[in-house]
């Protein structure tokens, strides 16, 4: 049928491979968006509109897309507006499952065994990937969208007028300079652990490898002389950033080959990480077995044992010792 990346369930007819060995991540087919009338977004259909109650969000714990989603309900205070199911850390051969588990918060409208049948709810026809986080519409019995970096910014605005916690992390006059910062992240950090963790050749993995700590270096020098990545404020940039970092002494060190130095060797991405991390209601939306038994037990993710490791003990809430 398919095969997994990431706990990511992709057709037969996808290829996530270049000829050099690089990985190739599929962009998401499922664009829609949910506004705060209904009209259309920047790309898919109209008729979603913010309301309380009407939509459902699936997510993974160890999953860094999902967790921006998670991040954005706890800041803007949706999460009586929106419900949530986690699916298990431990992904199998075919994606992403509700069998009983650690965290696990089984699917309420379908009673689903596998997040693939909500997918097929929403489509039969449907063979692209089917990943988290999905947002689905419990009214047109339809996927929203399944795009993590346009699901927060839905979050972020469109349920401001019913009730959602004030905060904008998308403000207008810093728009470039984030969309700047977030192409940064995205192609060296985001994607870029991963460019190295699956490249299939030395090549691409060095390749990968470099320009995943080049970015590091030039991410630790902009922290350097400022608590936020831009304007000073708390963007989705921070955020965007902080969910591979607080992954990355983790599981991208090890099990994705990232060893060159760890988050806890840059004192400015240090103090940046801890501090996001402190915030109020952030520790909570973060699940250290999960991350770890989902990158070192899922099927066919990477060649392993299959043992989750004990380690590393890692404690925020200390100040770095000099």
């Amino acid at each position: 049928m398919g095969y997994l990346i990431d706990g990511e369930w992709h057709d037969k007819w996808r290829n996530t491979e270049a000829k050099d060995g690089s990985f190739i991540r599929p962009d998401a087919k499922i664009r829609n968006w949910v506004t705060a009338t209904g009209e259309p977004g920047p790309t898919g259909e109209g008729g979603f509109k913010a309301e309380a109650g009407r939509y459902h969000l699936y997510i993974a714990e160890s999953c860094p897309w999902a967790h921006r989603a998670v991040i954005f309900r706890r800041l803007k205070g949706l999460e009586d507006m929106i419900g949530m199911s986690v699916v298990n850390a431990i992904s199998g051969a075919n994606g992403w499952t509700f069998e009983e588990g650690h965290s696990v918060i089984p699917d309420p409208e379908f009673g689903a065994a596998f997040l693939y049948e909500i997918y097929q709810r929403s489509d039969s026809k449907y063979t692209g990937q089917v990943t988290v986080p999905t947002l689905w519409d419990k009214q047109q019995k339809k996927l929203v969208s399944n795009e993590s970096s346009e699901i927060i910014r839905m979050f972020n605005s469109a349920f401001d007028d019913i009730g959602a916690i004030e905060g904008d992390y998308y403000p207008e006059q810093l728009r470039a300079e984030i969309d700047a910062v977030n192409e940064l992240v995205y192609g060296a950090v985001n994607n870029g652990v991963y460019r190295t963790g699956f490249a299939t050749s030395q090549e691409a993995y060095e390749k990968a490898y470099r320009k995943l700590f080049d970015a590091l270096e030039q991410l630790e020098e902009r922290l350097a002389s400022r608590e936020y990545l831009v304007g000073g404020q708390l963007t989705e940039a921070d955020w965007r950033l902080f969910t591979t970092l607080v992954r990355f002494d983790y599981v991208y060190y090890g099990a994705f080959r990232c060893n060159k130095r760890r988050i806890v060797d840059y004192p400015h991405l240090w103090r940046f990480v801890r501090q996001l991390y402190q915030m109020p209601g952030i520790a909570e939306t973060i699940d250290v077995w999960s991350i770890k038994a989902h990158y070192y037990a899922s099927d066919k993710l990477l060649k392993q044992t299959r043992i989750v490791p004990l380690g590393p003990d890692i404690d925020f809430s200390n100040e770095p010792t000099t």
